[in-house]
């Protein structure tokens, strides 16, 4: 069942628009969370809004928003008065212009989204909009109002749908001026430079997703079950760091190290080419088996059907 949708609205191309809706298109849910704790008591610790002067504790009802414009003194602005000023972005995603990939930086990028048409109607607008930036190879540039802010979208076809990227407005990005300009402006002889390319080309590869592993989730489910059997933590010994005394000779050794470990690899690989296992956020689940409330409400209950005992018949 797809998630709840976090904006509702219509999608606008010239005179051609279509209901869609706008989805988030990563999730952080399956990360593993945890919650203060009070260390005398082992009590959850509960935040209250309070009064910075007073210390009382507010009601929601009486908490409005406020600018500040000196020390201390702000300009309160109320619920209505901020839709008063609504933008039409605050129901429509007007498209404005059409640009290459490329030429997004890609700082200016924040987080993905799915867009899809909403409800029965619409879905032939929806394809001819789709459509058209697919055979143009282009990328949609439009506006949104989400979360009470108006945001830069950038709008792809993926499959049937669209992938809408939310873009940061220049103010937002930093000068890299202001981190770069103290590097030291260092002579790279050609000689090192086919060394480390050699290094590149023998660890050259594809970007498959599935074959990544979330290393510090992991230790994470194995620091934790291990405290829930009751065992020790010893820690564990870090690896020293070594500095770089002679970087030809680092080089050499590391271009060395890369190819045998490429022969061995080679060696060992099957002679059929087989596919990766998936290690994504469910093989690192199947290992926390002690911790429950983290898998889908359905998948639990069917597991704890199938372990409860079945009584037998008299």
């Amino acid at each position: 069942m797809a998630p709840r949708a976090n904006w509702k609205g219509f999608l606008r191309l010239s005179l051609v628009t279509c209901p869609v809706a706008l989805y988030p298109a990563t999730s952080e849910s399956e990360k593993i969370s945890f919650n203060q704790l009070n260390r005398q008591t082992g009590h959850r610790i509960k935040y209250l809004k309070v009064d910075a002067d007073t210390g009382d504790e507010v009601p929601n009802e009486d908490i409005v928003k406020g600018y500040e414009v000196e020390k201390g003194q702000y300009i309160e602005v109320t619920k209505e008065e901020l839709e008063e000023v609504a933008l039409e972005s605050t129901r429509t995603i007007e498209i404005d212009e059409f640009v290459d990939r490329s030429d997004i930086d890609p700082r200016y990028l924040i987080r993905p989204y799915y867009l899809r048409p909403d409800g029965k109607v619409g879905h032939d607008a929806f394809a001819v909009m789709r459509e058209t930036i697919r055979e143009m190879d282009k990328v949609a540039i439009g506006r949104l109002v989400l979360t009470s802010r108006e945001h830069i979208i950038a709008l792809e076809p993926r499959d049937k749908g669209l992938i809408g990227t939310l873009l940061r407005y220049p103010y937002e990005v930093r000068d890299p001026a202001e981190y770069f300009d103290e590097i030291q402006d260092v002579k790279v002889t050609k000689d090192m430079l086919e060394l480390a390319k050699h290094i590149v080309n023998q660890k050259a590869g594809r970007f498959e997703p599935d074959k990544f592993e979330d290393h510090y989730e992991t230790a994470l489910v194995d620091l934790i079950n291990q405290k829930r059997a009751g065992k020790v933590i010893r820690p564990k010994e870090r690896p020293k760091g070594e500095n770089v005394v002679d970087l030809m000779d680092a080089l050499r050794k590391s271009v060395g190290g890369a190819t045998a470990v490429a022969a061995a690899e080679n060696q060992a690989a099957p002679k059929k080419s087989a596919k990766r296992p998936r290690k994504a956020a469910a093989g690192q689940k199947e290992m926390l088996m002690p911790i429950a409330g983290k898998k889908p409400a359905k998948e639990a209950a069917a597991k704890k059907h199938a372990a409860k005992p079945q009584r037998k018949s008299a």
